[in-house]
């Protein structure tokens, strides 16, 4: 149970001012108030300890406190504590201090409708055996060494874990747990010490800022409604390149075998390790899951990113990396130097969770009510003129290409209070296309509504947005 604490209150009072005392009291707390440092729901001092405090008698602090309670700032009643009004906002929408003259107050923007993608819906995860998971995680013995590449059970369940889902056939001894997609390809890039990286354009920005960040040499190659072009991959070619075959991110597409078995021939012929993130692959609404490109691969070429944060929940922290068996050494070592930064208990909780099949039965429920998400998506706008809905086979995210001004669009959203991403933002290299990118999976069903609603009605404006 979570226990409240008092608020140290920033209060002076003059005893020789013209305002009576509980005016002054009144004033000051109106304006802590106003500036977020009281906030719903805290605790405040009782009023014989304020009074103490100030050195003034209980009385004014008393006659302050009514005022307040009167006007629905505070919440009380005898024989309990009085706070702040839990339902504040409801009462004072906009608690802030009057103007200066000559100042204009800023206009009030309406709640924030988050749908930048990449969130995925999180209040489905708690359950019986995600408690229980960690239940026994916490209650297990914590004096077990950690090895570089994570405990050994969660490695073999999540080697199990790809042999059902993905068909992909690894010992647990070539997979190492990491903190997350990022985190794993930094570990690749110190293993590997790679100094080019070919990367899908358009593509993921935050793993290009991994790249950026290291200092490799980023070279985009082109995508199109189908992924990778394989037909058009470099004569000359980086020592890595980063790949998303089962679901193109942002634009969708899924890698024909043509094209993986022509990738997987080409880095072959020229030593290139090929990174699959294996982003979104189990979330898919037209057809089951496709088989890995790590499956496909004979050759050793291929090392597989993995997260759960889109199955469980970004907080997790928590993802692995697949590596050809040539690779387990320098990636133990590159590992070795920085420590495994994913805790023991964390690490056991996802093991348990996994090996109870506690994971497939969540994946199905999501896939489920995210498959409904998608065709309320396509409702909401497949009749607009002049808009291009891609083709949502899976993942928590929609792609809108249009005809207007792509800054306009995303101003216009924003000052309805709906926050998307902008396709331009997606692309490292020349070209790009103009349109938005938001996500289904997070918000709450009045959100999603909503927000659907306020991009169908700017999309359809025809307002100065164009």
């Amino acid at each position: 149970m979570r226990t409240q604490r008092e608020v140290t209150l920033p209060l002076a009072v003059q005893r020789d001012a013209d305002a009576p005392l509980p005016d002054q009291l009144v004033s000051q707390l109106r304006t802590l108030l106003a500036q977020g440092v009281l906030r719903p729901g805290d605790v405040l001092p009782s009023t014989r300890a304020l009074a103490s405090h100030l050195g003034i008698s209980r009385g004014s602090v008393v006659t302050a406190y009514d005022q307040l309670l009167a006007e629905g700032w505070f919440d009380g009643a005898a024989g309990r504590s009085t706070t702040v009004n839990p339902r504040l906002h409801e009462v004072h929408p906009e608690p802030s201090s009057p103007a200066p003259p000559g100042v204009e107050m800023p206009v009030a923007r309406p709640p924030l409708i988050d749908l930048r993608p990449g969130q995925p819906m999180q209040s489905g995860v708690v359950g019986p055996a995600w408690r229980a998971a960690w239940r026994r995680a916490a209650d297990a013995p914590v004096d077990v060494g950690l090895p570089a590449l994570g405990w050994p059970p969660l490695r073999a369940a999540i080697a199990d874990h790809l042999r059902r889902m993905r068909a992909v056939v690894r010992p647990p001894d070539e997979v190492a747990i990491t903190a997350g997609g990022r985190e794993g390809l930094a570990l690749l890039l110190t293993a590997t010490r790679a100094r080019s990286v070919g990367v899908e354009d358009p593509g993921f920005p935050s793993l290009r800022r991994v790249l950026t960040g290291a200092g490799v040499d980023v070279r985009p190659l082109p995508v199109d409604a189908h992924g990778l072009v394989t037909a058009t991959l470099p004569h000359d070619p980086p020592d890595l390149i980063v790949v998303t075959p089962s679901h193109q991110y942002p634009l969708g597409g899924s890698l024909p075998i043509d094209r993986r078995q022509q990738l997987l021939a080409w880095a072959s012929a020229r030593g290139v390790l090929v990174v699959e993130d294996d982003y979104d692959s189990e979330l898919r609404y037209t057809s089951a899951p496709l088989p890995a490109l790590t499956a496909l691969d004979a050759a050793g070429r291929v090392a597989l990113l993995g997260t759960f944060a889109k199955t469980l929940t970004p907080a997790l922290a928590t993802g692995y990396l697949v590596v050809p068996p040539q690779l387990v050494d320098a990636v133990t070592q590159a590992r070795s130097h920085v420590g495994q930064p994913v805790n023991l208990v964390t690490q056991r909780a996802v093991a348990d969770y996994l090996a109870s099949g506690a994971l497939g039965r969540h994946t199905q429920r999501m896939r489920n009510l995210y498959r409904r998400r998608r065709a309320q998506v396509v409702r909401a706008l497949r009749d607009l003129p002049d808009v291009r809905v891609y083709p949502m086979d899976g993942g928590l995210h929609a792609v809108v290409e249009h005809d207007r001004p792509e800054a306009s669009v995303i101003q216009a959203l924003a000052e309805r209070g709906v926050a998307v991403s902008a396709l331009s933002d997606y692309w490292a290299g020349r070209g790009s296309r103009r349109g938005l990118v938001f996500g289904f999976g997070g918000p709450s069903d009045a959100d999603l509504a909503a927000g659907l609603a306020t991009i169908r009605d700017v999309l359809s404006s025809e307002d100065p947005v164009i």
